[in-house]
């Protein structure tokens, strides 16, 4: 494709999209944005386009790609990616940004990652994973609190509980395993240690052998003001984060 001529459809319903929207639209190279499914705001950036797909539905993504020869599909959401959407699109010989499905799946599954972790020598905090509900009361009768309760798979980033008492390490850990509060994603639970600090990001873009790093960055998850209440998918990030200081 001519980057002289390039048409982009960035995939996702967020604030995060119409920021890559948003920037791509500043863009010399770009003529043509598409956001599928988009949100208001997207609607509203001029030489934006809204597709009514959701993001999940990758065969409907990968026919308007043809369809409308895009050059460049960027996406956002986890659930698409951990599903192979990257992998569908460069199959059929359509350039699309993110992460394969297996690379996914250290997002996709915090036991997956955990694991990688451990197995790998990277440093993180000590946990157990458990899918039968008495086994996991057992090993948190047996825990000190405060501990980090993980619902397993995606879960919008509302399934982790930070618990300051057994009862509520108790109440988080039958939401997932008994109620099935976040479906699929909560038939198993990560019990993990705690550990006090600021938490950052420090994201980089890789092709698997060079490595581009970008600033560092702090979101806040929880609800309410003080750091208090349920977490979401997220409230509000900045960028670079002065807890990272070299």
């Amino acid at each position: 494709f001519s980057p002289l001529i390039m048409k982009v459809l960035i995939v996702g319903s967020g604030g995060r999209e119409h920021a890559l929207a948003w920037k791509a639209k500043h863009s010399q190279l770009v003529t043509e944005i598409y956001v599928a499914p988009g949100n208001g705001g997207t609607s509203n950036e001029e030489g934006v386009t809204n597709v009514e797909i959701v993001a999940n539905d990758i065969d409907r993504l990968v026919s308007f790609a043809k369809e409308n020869q895009i050059d460049l599909t960027i996406v956002g959401p986890e659930v698409p990616l951990v599903k192979g959407i990257t992998d569908k699109f460069e199959s059929l010989g359509l350039n699309c940004f993110g992460p394969s499905r297996k690379a996914a799946q250290l997002e996709g599954s915090k036991e997956f990652m955990k694991d990688f972790l451990t197995r790998h020598g990277i440093p993180t905090a000590e946990y157990e994973s458990f899918s039968d509900l008495e086994l996991a009361i057992k090993h948190l009768q047996r825990s000190k609190v405060p501990l980090v309760i993980k619902a397993d798979g995606l879960a919008a980033g509302k399934g982790v509980t930070v618990a300051q008492s057994y009862a509520e390490a108790e109440k988080a850990i039958r939401e997932c395993l008994e109620k099935k509060s976040f479906g699929d994603a909560g038939n198993k639970v990560v019990i993990e240690e705690f550990l006090e600090g600021e938490e950052a990001s420090f994201i980089v873009l890789t092709d698997g052998k060079t490595v581009l790093p970008f600033a560092s960055s702090q979101d806040h998850k929880t609800r309410d003001n003080q750091d208090k209440g349920p977490n979401t998918g997220g409230m509000g990030a900045y960028s670079p984060t002065p807890v990272v200081t070299s």
